[in-house]
């Protein structure tokens, strides 16, 4: 199995695949936005972290700037009913830190934020990826999805929700927030997040 390329970054397309020349040969590589944005400019020497996806009628490649986020990946895909194009979503939407706070929180909102995803296959997956992303006990997040006094990402979200904010608007403004604060602190800075992207 490929497990990781170093060559020249020679085109990024906008169908979500990068093209690396390894010693003259040309691999097409799967890819999530962040991780296009992640590897650099084109003429730059790169290393992605693959994964190759064997299929009766195809051999395709995914790529990540991490060795962490590849790994997410392949445990995404030996959860129930995920597949590569669903594992590369979920880690578009969620980075790996992400994802794991999630897991340990038992934060159903947080993974339908994901194109795809509703509330049935969010709760069965939180469940899976418990074990399967070896999430530690007290890795830094708080059970039950409480954070510091109290607060919680969850309330930021509905609270976001409820003035009427759109899903990718959300999720963009809960991606830039700290990891820990107050309720109010948390929405105060999700909503300055979404004020200047206007």
């Amino acid at each position: 199995m490929i497990g990781r390329l170093r060559g020249t970054l020679v085109h990024r397309s906008a169908k979500g695949e990068v093209m690396l020349d390894v010693g003259g040969v040309g691999y097409r590589i799967s890819v999530s936005p962040a991780t296009s944005a992640a590897l650099g400019s084109i003429g730059d020497e790169v290393v992605v972290h693959t994964h190759l996806h064997v299929r009766e009628d195809a051999l395709t490649l995914y790529g990540f700037a991490t060795a962490d986020g590849r790994d997410c990946f392949e445990s995404l895909l030996g959860a129930h009913g995920v597949g590569p194009g669903l594992a590369l979503a979920i880690l578009s939407t969620h980075g790996p830190d992400e994802l794991r706070r999630l897991v340990m929180e038992g934060d159903l909102d947080g993974l339908c934020l994901v194109p795809g995803v509703g509330r049935k296959t969010a709760a069965r997956l939180l469940l899976e990826l418990k074990s399967r992303l070896e999430v530690p006990e007290g890795a830094g997040f708080e059970p039950e999805g409480v954070g510091t006094n109290g607060s919680s990402r969850a309330d930021v979200r509905a609270a976001l929700a409820a003035l009427g904010y759109q899903p990718d608007e959300v999720r963009r403004a809960m991606g830039e927030l700290p990891a820990e604060g107050d309720l109010r602190t948390l929405v105060r800075t999700a909503l300055q997040t979404l004020g200047a992207s206007r």
